[in-house]
């Protein structure tokens, strides 16, 4: 099949999501198109069965801000001619299900008909829900997609209580590549962090307000309190990062705490780590959980969103309520404390992880567009 696949291209689940399906579904001998603003982050290497197409904007003194949306249905317009596109797979709503209803409504019947399949992300419903603003848009958007999937039961619930959806929502999870994220053997790296033994707590996130960094700094100092020797890894860069390097003096633990900035390879920072950390407000799915615990690291998390469908309670690690700061410590004492507690949470954290492994979910997203170009 030719694939046309929008996305996002940055750091964040859905656009990490999207690229990686393009991989996927490349390695099965379809042809995708990426279409997005900027190359996307995981796009890294030369492939001939991957096209990337970058969505120009042109500037004029009479636009403010460029209409990206109107760019990006143009685009469209011209791969489903061109490229001959079976299916258009668009990651999030705003604006890219927007823009497709209106690449369909300019080629009307001008060129054979070609299914929208919309994924939802989270915040393109979670935060977008609460704002008037766009909830018509999303609303019908939405609605008059083709296929619609959501990476979680958590967000298909959220979509359908927050707008007026017609349409069924199909569950697609996440999905994880598990010869990448397994644990490898990188002792130099972790005696040049640890030279005395000390356990290793990894974060990893884009240090937005909803990630909630500063928690895991005060977690992290109950930890030290408990008395476990500890570093904690924080890895990534946002708007949050000066406050959790403010909490760390306020505490007085830096020397403790290593902050890494966003690393392309966080596999290879997740072999070392011994337990990893996410306090979210808001996962509609977990997708950095899922990374650690491929790896096989158990997780300490908040209990909300989407969390609890990849994070199994005194399996895989445990909940926390939301900002409960002693929970997340002591948790996080008694897994790095109980070597038989995190070599049973480790080995399921990892066995969990198989069941979103790649390949299975690349068939259930191919079996759905079959199913999808078989309805129209």
């Amino acid at each position: 099949m030719n694939i046309g696949i929008v996305c996002y291209p940055t750091f964040g689940g859905s656009g990490v999501v999207a690229t990686e399906l393009a991989k996927g579904l490349a390695n099965r001998g379809h042809n995708l198109h990426i279409i997005s603003y900027a190359q996307p982050a995981r796009l890294d290497s030369f492939r001939t069965d991957i096209t990337y197409h970058e969505v120009d904007l042109s500037t004029y003194p009479l636009f403010e801000y460029p209409p990206y949306d109107l760019a990006l249905a143009n685009m469209m317009v011209n791969l489903i001619q061109h490229a001959n596109l079976e299916v258009l797979h668009v990651h999030y709503a705003i604006p890219h299900a927007t823009s497709a209803y209106l690449a369909k409504q300019i080629l009307n019947g001008k060129a054979p008909k070609v299914p929208v399949i919309t994924t939802l992300h989270g915040t393109d419903i979670t935060l977008i829900g609460s704002d008037p603003t766009y909830k018509q848009v999303v609303d019908f958007s939405i609605n008059q997609s083709d296929g619609v999937t959501a990476v979680s039961e958590y967000l298909k619930n959220e979509t359908y209580r927050l707008f007026d959806i017609k349409k069924e929502i199909k569950v697609i999870p996440n999905f994880i590549d598990l010869e990448r994220f397994k644990k490898s053997k990188k002792e130099h790296f972790k005696k040049a962090i640890c030279p005395d033994g000390e356990k290793i707590i990894t974060h990893v996130s884009n240090f937005r307000k909803v990630k909630r960094v500063a928690d895991v700094v005060a977690a992290f100092d109950q930890v030290l309190k408990n008395g476990v020797k500890a570093k904690l890894l924080m890895v990534g860069d946002g708007p949050e990062r000066a406050k959790a390097e403010k909490k760390c003096r306020e505490l007085k633990m830096c020397d403790h705490v290593r902050f890494l900035g966003k690393q392309e390879q966080v596999e290879e920072v997740l072999s070392v780590s011994d337990l990893f950390m996410i306090p979210s407000g808001s996962e509609t799915f977990g997708l950095a959980a899922l990374e650690a615990m491929s790896c096989s690291v158990p997780v300490v998390s908040s209990n909300i969103g989407g969390l609890p469908e990849v994070n199994i309670h005194g399996e895989t690690g445990f909940l926390c309520e939301l900002g409960d700061i002693e929970c997340l410590g002591s948790c996080a004492t008694k897994i790095l404390t109980d070597e038989k507690l995190h070599a049973k949470m480790a080995a399921s954290a990892r066995k969990r992880a198989e069941t979103f492994e790649l390949d299975k979910i690349v068939t259930v997203y191919e079996e759905y567009y079959e199913e999808i170009k078989g309805s129209l």
